[in-house]
């Protein structure tokens, strides 16, 4: 949604000033293709290149009163550039799990989480989920489709069950 938001700029950019815009969406390009590989160091890299022309722009006094965007935009590309930093240890390769045959979209996890969320917080249900509860709910699930739950549910209750060992099911086979 954020590369959207930069492309439009970018756009009105071309407009005004077609070499920096056209360079600006070069750039723009660029950061995806290294987003969608999981370089986010280079994507950062190019975010700092359009900064750059951008400040360029402005520096020249004639092209700055035709697009008065552009102080916008450079701020826009400074959040973005935050925001991967932020969460550059998040950031996936997409194109390894594409190659992979993986799910690259949740999208369809999303939309249901959504449509299940939605259905249980109307008021016209008769049993409703509070805000706090649909987020405790959600948090169980992650863990138990994770294989996260018993472990999380011993440390509250320790003397939950034992643990079955290893060695167990085959001397319950060598009884029987």
């Amino acid at each position: 949604m954020k590369l959207t938001v930069l492309h439009q700029c970018a756009l009105g950019l071309i407009k005004v000033d077609e070499n920096r815009g056209r360079a600006s969406q070069l750039l723009l390009t660029r950061i995806k293709w290294n987003l969608w590989h999981g370089n986010a160091v280079r994507a950062i890299e190019h975010c700092d290149d359009l900064d750059l022309y951008l400040t360029d722009h402005l520096e020249d006094k004639a092209q700055k009163k035709k697009y008065d965007k552009i102080r916008p935009f450079q701020t826009y590309v400074a959040d973005f550039e935050k925001y991967i930093a932020n969460n550059q240890s998040f950031i996936v390769n997409y194109a390894e799990r594409y190659h992979y045959g993986e799910v690259v979209s949740t999208g369809f996890v999303e939309s249901t989480v959504n449509y299940v969320i939605a259905k249980r917080l109307s008021k016209k249900q008769s049993m409703q989920w509070t805000r706090k509860g649909a987020h405790l709910l959600l948090q169980v699930r992650t863990k138990v489709l994770n294989n996260e739950w018993e472990e999380v549910f011993r440390k509250r209750y320790p003397d939950f069950r034992p643990i079955k060992s290893v060695s167990e099911p085959m001397a319950i086979q060598e009884a029987a």
